[in-house]
């Protein structure tokens, strides 16, 4: 199938039945015993700089790796697999002073995964799509990074919009169908992804569908920078998202209600991809492929739920069992709201009809 192909087909197939993202990309990777020289591979070498620990390189250098953990996520049922890029702005790279190659990363990852995904479809007719994972950065522009000075910023507006803008057309170049902007917990920096992602767009003239993702932190129900679910979904609502959701930061048990939140205000496709539990004493994750299936199970009877995946902690295990949990359940309903004003603060603004 061609891309608008496979978008009919996801399109027809979300109306049937819940849909699965694939799990957790750094867990992965980093039970593969890579080391510095894997980071490096032949072109980098002489790198000013250690590498290890950027897993977006390894598109450069370790295609196969990469490639290796999208067969895992096929294998165990994935109908989407993302790129692994989540940290392929040049904002992030700059890290590792390897901000001069954030574009070709995402070319070659985008096409990584796009030839993965169409080997597995030559063999079982079954097409799937390919989400270009785009990061938030470790930059903010709602919040200052020093308590001492609060009008204080590490980037502007612009230069977010600029690199996102840059990882786009690098994701584009490669074959994405869909743009993930994913673990979003400051919504004005997502805002510089949607601007950045739309120039890319009119450069190429190659729309793609937009999935936004954000992150909840903690129980108060609120994203980093304060913004309620709802107020958060009233933010990005401008965008006419292909699917809205939450991933990261909580387990399936905690991020619950917030999910529930969500699935009763958005009026498109509802994601949820939380981690394997919250990070124990260890730094690991104590939610069993087992345990995290009944709460995708009940996610799903209960309706809340029209794409399910894993974040931190998550593997091809667990993706084989969410996929098990919603087998055979019909997708969310998507409700159709009252036309009206919707605003947002930290809360949300809903001014009478």
């Amino acid at each position: 199938m061609n891309r608008n192909e496979r978008l009919a087909h996801f399109a027809a197939e979300r109306a049937k039945r819940i849909l699965v993202l694939d799990g957790a990309w750094g867990v992965h990777l980093q039970g593969r015993g890579l080391e510095e020289a894997d980071y490096r591979g032949a072109r980098f070498i002489g790198h000013n700089r250690p590498l290890k620990g950027n897993h977006d390189i390894l598109c450069l250098t370790r295609p196969d790796v990469v490639a290796e953990v999208h067969a895992a996520y096929l294998d165990a049922g994935a109908d989407i697999t993302s790129t692994n890029t989540f940290s392929g702005t040049a904002i992030s790279q700059a890290d590792y002073d390897t901000q001069s190659v954030a574009r070709e990363i995402n070319a070659a990852a985008a096409r990584i995964a796009r030839e993965t995904c169409d080997r597995y479809e030559v063999q079982d007719g079954k097409p799937r799509l390919v989400a270009g994972a785009v990061g938030p950065t470790n930059k903010t522009l709602s919040l200052s990074p020093d308590v001492n000075d609060p009008a204080r910023r590490d980037a502007t507006f612009e230069d977010l919009a600029r690199a996102y803008a840059d990882q786009a057309l690098g994701l584009i170049e490669g074959g994405a169908d869909i743009m993930l902007i994913e673990t979003v917990f400051d919504t004005l920096t997502a805002k510089a992804a949607l601007f950045g992602l739309w120039d890319a767009f009119d450069q190429t003239g190659e729309e793609r569908p937009l999935w936004i993702s954000g992150t909840i932190t903690d129980r108060s129900g609120r994203t980093l920078s304060g913004q309620t679910v709802e107020a958060f979904w009233n933010s990005v609502r401008h965008a006419n998202p292909w699917a809205v959701g939450l991933n990261c930061a909580l387990g399936p048990t905690e991020m619950r209600p917030f999910l529930a939140d969500l699935a009763r205000v958005a009026d498109c496709p509802v994601s949820a991809y939380p981690n394997a539990g919250l990070p124990n004493a260890m730094g690991g994750y104590d939610e069993t492929p087992c345990s995290m299936e009944t709460h995708y199970a009940e996610w799903a009877r209960a309706g809340l739920v029209n794409i399910v995946g894993g974040c931190c902690g998550t593997t091809p295990e667990h993706v084989a069992h969410m996929k098990r949990a919603v087998e055979g359940v019909a997708p969310r309903t998507i409700p159709a709201h009252e036309t009206k004003l919707r605003l947002s603060g930290l809360e949300p603004f809903n001014a009478a009809a």
